[in-house]
Formats: C-alpha cells, structure tokens, sequence
C-alpha cells in the first residue's frame, strides 16, 4: 500500500547497515564493550535527565515514571501513548494504530509536552488525536514522564506532564571498544506487524563518534476482541514506517558537540472517517445537516439522552474508502554540554532542533487535506555552583512553529506562533529533607493569515516550590504545590470548520484567556525492603480551563466550541508490591481520576469528556536463571460520568502474559521475549478515544523478538 518514492538516503544507508553490516561487526569483535557486557535487562539507578538537575529517581519530588533496559523492551508498541497506556497514571488517546499520544491524569494534546532529550517534538499531534507523534517508540533508550517544579523548565503549559524521549542519536560519549549498539527483530499476531530496528556507534576518530540507526515496520489492520458487531478487524488501521537518523558528535574531556538528522515516513489509515456529515455546517448554536426541514425535525428530539448516541457508528461504511495519511518529517537535532565554562558555572548545555513536517489526508488517492509544520526549538541551560547551600539551573528558551493547513478539512488558518520562556529550577538540601523550586515566565505572540481574524499575544508566569523527606531510612514522603499558567493554542483560538477525523465541527474563539492551573500532589513511598509501595494523591484546580464545549450533535456528529470554564481534576495512582520468595514478587496497582467543571448557577452536566475510568490490577513475575515470566491482571471501571452528548464505555477486564530469556551468544548479551496480550480475547472499547466504536482496543495479540546487543 505504501508509494515511499521520496529521496530517503539517510534510511536506505541505514537499512542497509541494520541488515548487511552486524554480521561483519559480529565477527571483527572478539571483546564487548561495557555497554555490551551488561545485562540487557538491568537498569542502573536511573538518573532523571528531564528534571534538569539530573537528581536520582528516588529523591524527586513528584512522581515519575521511567521506563528503561528490559521492561522499556517488553512494554514497547507502534505509538508512545500505547507504549506508556499500562503505566499508573497513564492511559492513551487511542486513535487506531496509526496515532496515539499519552494521557496524564485525564490531560493530553499541548497540556502534555513531548520532547526528545530535552527539545521539543514539532509535529501536528497536539492539533488533532488524529495526527501521529513523529518519533519511532523502538529507538527510545529510555522514557521519562514527570511533573512538578522540574517540569517548569520545559513549559508552564505542561500541566499534564512532560514526556522525555531519551535517545541515542547525538553520542555523548565515546564507544569504549570502537563499536557498540543493538539489532532487533519483532513481530506481533493481531496486526500480522513486522519489524526490525538496530542503532549503533562507531569511532569515526580519536575525538568523533558516528550513529546510524534505522527502523522499518509493516503492521496490517489490527483484530480487535471477539463478538464485534463490525467483524474481526479494524478497516483502515494498518501502518507503515520507516525511519532513518545519522548522527556525528565531537567529544573532549570538558563535553561534546553533535548534530543529528532523522527522516521519518510513514503510512496509515484513519478509521471511522465519514463523509457523512461533510456538509454539515453550524447556524447559531445549531448544526445544519442536509435541508432546513430535516434540520428542524432532527432538533425536536436533541437533549442529553441516549437517543442521539444510538445513531453513532450505525451508518454503512462497506463502500467508503478509508482516508490514508501520509507523514513526512525531517528533522535536524543539535545537542551540546560543556563543563566548568567559566567560574561559578558547573555545566552550559545547548539542545536546538529544526522540523520540517508535512503530512497529507488521502481519499481515494487524492490528497484531500496537507498539514504543514515549520518549527525549531532552542534552549540554552546553565548549571550554576551552589549558592548560600541553593544549586540550580538557569535558561533561555525559543520555540517557532509555522503551521499551515490546505484543503477540504483546513478548520485552522495559517499561523505563526513564536513563544519565548526564560526560566530557572533550584533544589537545596539540609539533612532528611530536599527542597525544589521553579519558577518560568513565557512570551507568546501569533500571527494569523485571515481577513477576520486578530493576531494575539499572552504572557505567562508559573511557580512550583516542593521538599521531600526521608522520613525514616526506607520512607520517604513527597509534596508539591504548583501555579503554573498555560497560552491558549492557534487552534483553541481560531479553529473554524469541520474535522471528520473525531466528527466534529470545531469553533475557535479569540477572546480565550490563560488557564491557570493550581495543583497539590503528594506522595507517600517505601522504596527498599521486600515490601515496597508508593500512593500519590492529587488536587488540580485549573481556573479557566479551555476546554471543546458541545453544542449540538447530528447522529454523531457534534458542534463544539471552545470555551472556558473553571474545573477540578483529583485523583489517585498507586503500587503495592511484595517480595513472595527470592524468585517470585506480587504487585498490586490502581489509578482514578475524577474531572468536572466547578459549580456555576444554572449549568447542568458538569463531567468534562473522554475521562479515563478507575483501573485496578494485580501482577505477578518471577526470575530464575535468566527467565523472567509475568501474569498481569487489571480491571478497567465502566466510565458512566460522562459528558453531555457522550456515551458511556462499559469496563472490561485485560489478562495479559509473558516471558523472556536473557543469555549470551557467541559472548554477546541476547535477549528472546514473548508477550501475549488480551488472552480471553475480549472486546474492550477506550472511553478517551474519539473513536472509540469505530476502533476498539486490540484483541489477542501475541509479540515475540529477539534483541543483541553488541
């Protein structure tokens, strides 16, 4: 189905080294390198990179998720918010297989930033749950999620969360035997997917050190659970991918320099996409659908009730061909650090990135609608010596994004947002007890290209201030208050026009102010000893949250408007876990978010939509001679407080198994995984997806690979 007839140099070089070059590596090398000598399942004591400071896991204030080594391997799928969906806290916006961005605490789009090592990604993800995240999930050394003061230093509008993408594209260090990286194959059984990828880093000289690493996937429509009334597969939610980066870093003594380039193709399908309601246009707060006396006929009926929501998904789609994006991003990344600059300044780090994406809707193989994204992202850091017992970092940042969008589904105008932040983070230790601080201030200005239309300009300061205590020598407990402001986006200020993608016609509105988010977390640990847990409460009051407020709903289809209104996110997130035996632990898991807009005179329904519902689970795993085995239960709530138009998702119950195997062949660390998912087969339906009966959750699914790392 693919047409990749673009110049792609950087992925056919790539290709060819991730299945020509390993076997000649294999046998040049008769020694590992430190990398290589590890055990691909362990994970060090994870120093946080997004927090800025680099402060260790177990002394952050907020909580935070980092997946690495093995388990990053095991949990990894096609699209990052699939890949993180299982954490606690974490669900995803589940858009087929083809896009899917995570979910924090009922948060997502530009309330959740996503960054690779540090610099924003520049892709239209944010704009729609539609539109892909453009980076591969297989590439990711490690992946971080974080909130709280730390995360001010990358947006105050991240009241979400932060995503960061640790990657291995810019070398920081050179490769102890001349030669380090991985090669690996996968495939999976609901989608009949295939995929190979490998990374690796050569000396290029005595200072220099090259990357190349590449990924190529081939996924079918996926199968869903059994006893859908659609049939056994999802029509349209196959995917296509190929990736290619190259990347030279200089190294000295005091730091290193690099430049890195990706290029990133990829294909796929958009289900539950209908031309049904093309010409469905608003009249006031109404729809217009089809002539004036249907319209008026279809009003009759409309209120908040269920009558309305039987119609959604009903209509027949056997002779509709499903739309087809096709994604082109390239992007250049430049990251740099160099210690002991001048007195006073223990580090300076440099990270920079240019995106140039562009993505076409296809129907019919007719490119119907282009999203066009021009963006670059600069942030200079600086990590001071302690001060009167404070140590922190100070920086500067810069992002551009030119978004265009032309066609038949161009609901937003051209625009050119430029914001700027200049924002610092200090930590001071005394004792038991570790104390965070953050502070950013951002400048925001967009321009937009429309007679009609105002540009805007908004400003933005955010706070946080947090301590944790080692209240005891295996406890510890953790809190944080926060103020932090969020710019509304282009597409919340100046949306005008239909989006078939989630069947709605979106309307923008320029006189939108700042949200201002005031959150209280808290967590309670025990983080050694054969009995270890960790709770985590949290109180989000968010004035003036933006939010897409429905007006109306045409047998599905719905009028939104943006619009604000004070609201009230609280939830909880946590893990038990217990050591069995030597070989066999326990871990007991939930999460619950609860969101609803705030009292006002005269408004009913006040439940804001797609709101995770409660899951609670119970895992076992075990290790004995190089195998690991897992059994993971978990039970997803039915989500019945919903919005008005919206309708309720029945719970449902995930069992999931699997095993690897870690051994050395030939003296190089291999590891074999298999991971069934879904074994009862049941047919599961995401509530936070816009197309949730068009596209539920996969059903059985078996994935097995093997992995070298060399």
């Amino acid at each position: 189905m693919s047409d990749f007839t673009c110049k792609r140099t950087p992925l056919t070089l790539a290709l060819m080294l991730a299945f020509g070059a390993p076997l000649s590596v294999h046998a040049q090398t008769q020694t590992t390198s430190s990398r290589a000598a590890s055990d691909p399942d362990s994970v060090p004591t994870v120093v946080v990179s997004a927090s800025a400071l680099g402060v260790v896991h177990d002394d952050m204030i907020t909580p935070v998720t980092s997946l690495g080594g093995g388990e990053l391997v095991r949990a990894r799928e096609s699209t990052l918010g699939e890949t993180l969906a299982n954490q606690p806290g974490i669900t995803s916006s589940h858009f087929g297989a083809g896009a899917s961005r995570p979910v924090i605490r009922g948060m997502d789009g530009p309330r959740v930033k996503i960054l690779s090592d540090g610099a924003e990604i520049q892709d239209a993800s944010t704009i729609s749950p539609d539109h892909a995240v453009a980076f591969e999930p297989v590439l990711a050394e490690r992946i971080e999620v974080l909130r709280g003061p730390s995360a001010l230093a990358y947006g105050g509008g991240a009241i979400g969360g932060v995503v960061n993408i640790i990657d291995r594209k810019i070398p920081t260090a050179m490769p102890e035997k001349g030669l380090e990286g991985s090669a690996e194959v996968r495939a999976n059984s609901a989608a009949r997917e295939k995929t190979g990828a490998f990374e690796f880093t050569t000396a290029a000289g005595s200072n220099v050190a090259l990357h190349l690493e590449g990924v190529k996937r081939d996924a079918d429509d996926y199968r869903v659970g059994k006893d859908w009334a659609e049939g056994r597969h999802v029509k349209g939610s196959y995917k296509e991918t190929e990736t290619g980066t190259v990347g030279l870093s200089w190294i000295g003594q005091n730091g290193y320099l690099g430049a890195s380039f990706t290029k990133e193709r990829t294909e796929y399908g958009i289900p539950g996409h209908s031309h049904l309601f093309h010409d469905c246009h608003p009249h006031g707060d109404h729809l217009h659908c089809g002539g004036h006396e249907e319209e008026e006929e279809g009003h009759e009926g409309h209120d908040h009730g269920e009558e309305d929501h039987d119609h959604e998904h009903e209509h027949d789609h056997e002779h509709e061909e499903v739309p087809v994006v096709k994604l082109d991003s390239e992007r250049w990344d430049i990251r740099g650090e160099y210690r002991n600059p001048v007195a006073g300044i223990e580090r300076m780090r440099l990270r920079a990135s240019f995106t140039d994406y562009v993505h076409d809707e296809l129907e019919e193989n007719v490119v119907s609608t282009s999203f066009r994204n021009k963006g670059h992202d600069a942030r200079l850091e600086f990590v001071h010596a302690p001060v009167a017992g404070w140590h922190g970092v100070f920086g500067l940042q810069t992002t551009r994004r030119d978004f265009e969008a032309v066609g038949e589904e161009a609901y937003v105008p051209p625009t050119l947002t430029k914001k700027h932040a200049a924002f610092l983070t200090e930590e001071y230790k005394m004792g038991d007890w570790r104390f965070e601080a953050g502070l950013r201030h951002e400048w925001q200005d967009i321009e937009v290209e429309a007679a009609d239309l105002r540009d805007t300009d908004a400003r933005g300061t955010s706070a946080s201030v947090g301590a944790v205590w080692k209240l005891a020598p295996e406890y510890s407990l953790r809190a944080s208050l926060s103020r932090s402001h969020r710019l509304p986006t282009a597409e919340e200020l100046y949306a005008d026009g239909a989006h078939l993608a989630t069947s709605t016609y979106e309307i923008g509105n320029q006189n939108l102010d700042k949200e201002t988010s005031n959150n209280v977390d808290v967590t309670f640990r025990k983080f050694a000893g054969d009995t270890t847990f960790s709770l985590s409460a949290f109180h989000n009051k968010v004035d003036n949250y933006i939010y897409a407020r429905t007006l109306d709903n045409h047998e599905g289809f719905q009028l939104v408007e943006y619009a604000q209104r004070d609201a009230t996110f609280t939830g909880l997130e946590g893990e038990l876990r217990q050591k069995l035996s030597s070989n066999l632990s326990a871990t007991l898991f939930g999460d619950y978010v609860r969101a609803r807009l705030d009292n006002a005179a005269g408004e009913g329904n006040r439940n804001l939509p797609r709101i995770p519902a409660h899951r609670i689970g119970v895992k076992l795993d075990g290790e004995w001679n190089g195998w690991h085995g897992m059994v993971e239960l978990y039970r997803v709530g039915k989500q019945d407080k919903v919005a008005d138009y919206e309708t309720e998702t029945a719970g449902y119950n995930m069992l999931n198994v699997g095993t690897h195997y870690s051994t050395r062949i030939g003296g190089v660390p291999t590891q074999f995984y298999a991971r069934l998912n879904n074994l009862t087969d049941e047919l599961a339906y995401s509530h936070t997806s816009f197309i949730k009966n068009a596209a539920p959750l996969t059903g059985r699914n078996l994935t097995a690979g093997v992995r070298v790392i060399f």
